[in-house]
């Protein structure tokens, strides 16, 4: 069976991404309005209901503003750890109790057809986390929302068949942003924040050490980040280090406004 990954949405005004393996589909956050998700998961072929749940990654609004309606309407599980529903509770409405679903992020599980493993990650959250899935042999991780790259978080997606990477930000944009607060360029900056253009590339490079060959650039920043630039200091980077584009590594982008590409990560034989 192949893996199909889809970023729905990837950015700071919301996320949704889209995996299958088997029968399995799945959700990692639901950060635009549920009408709005619904609309992209028909647009690659996919009805909602047809989801067999939403893993939440944190509880910021840009990856749960749609979670609660897409389970009342559609009848979807959400998963997400105790510290997250603790602090999202209010924010996504009322949610039938058979489908709110409490997992430890120090704990492996599986959906399905599909293996997930989560891990916590570095941001400024109740108890943030990223996600492996397993398909078979093939797995996606996604690492957004990083105020670093952590060799915690290097080593739980070490060798992912493909990793949806955060690119959030150009630090002189940021600073030089006139409609950001003192605090909140701080706190982007911060080991909580975000991950920049160049630390994202010097991370990609650390991913290719472990076997990674496929990077999808996500999480960009709509005022401080344009996708040409995330796009441009990556493959500059790599191609510094000796690295041979689209033969040693694949680099792509998620769109902050926009379906994304639709992956497939074919089974080996």
């Amino acid at each position: 069976m192949d893996m199909i990954f889809c970023p729905l949405f990837s950015g700071s005004s919301g996320n949704a991404l889209f995996v299958q393996y088997g029968s399995t589909r799945l959700l990692i956050d639901a950060g635009k309005p549920g009408k709005t998700v619904a609309t992209a998961l028909e647009l690659i072929g996919v009805e909602p209901d047809s989801l067999d749940g939403v893993l939440i990654t944190h509880e910021h609004s840009d990856h749960i503003s749609g979670a609660g309606v897409l389970a009342r309407r559609y009848h979807v599980p959400v998963y997400a750890t105790e510290d997250t529903w603790l602090a999202m509770d209010r924010k996504v409405g009322e949610i039938p109790a058979g489908l709110r679903r409490t997992f430890s992020k120090e704990t492996d599980f599986y959906l399905g057809d599909i293996g997930v493993v989560p891990f916590a990650i570095p941001h400024d959250a109740a108890d943030p986390v990223g996600y492996r899935l397993w398909g078979g042999a093939s797995s996606i991780s996604t690492a957004t929302d990083l105020g670093y790259f952590s060799k915690g978080v290097r080593n739980a997606v070490a060798g992912s068949s493909l990793v949806l990477l955060e690119s959030n930000h150009d630090p002189d944009m940021l600073m030089r942003n006139p409609h950001y607060s003192s605090y909140l360029k701080k706190r982007i900056l911060s080991n909580h924040g975000h991950l920049s253009n160049e630390s994202c590339a010097q991370a990609i490079l650390q991913l290719m050490e472990t076997g990674v060959h496929n990077i999808i650039l996500g999480h960009l920043s709509g005022e401080n980040n344009t996708p040409e630039l995330a796009l441009s200091v990556a493959e500059s980077r790599v191609e510094e280090a000796g690295v041979h584009l689209g033969r040693d590594v694949s680099i792509d982008l998620a769109w902050r406004d926009r379906v994304g590409g639709v992956y497939t990560l074919k089974e080996e034989a």
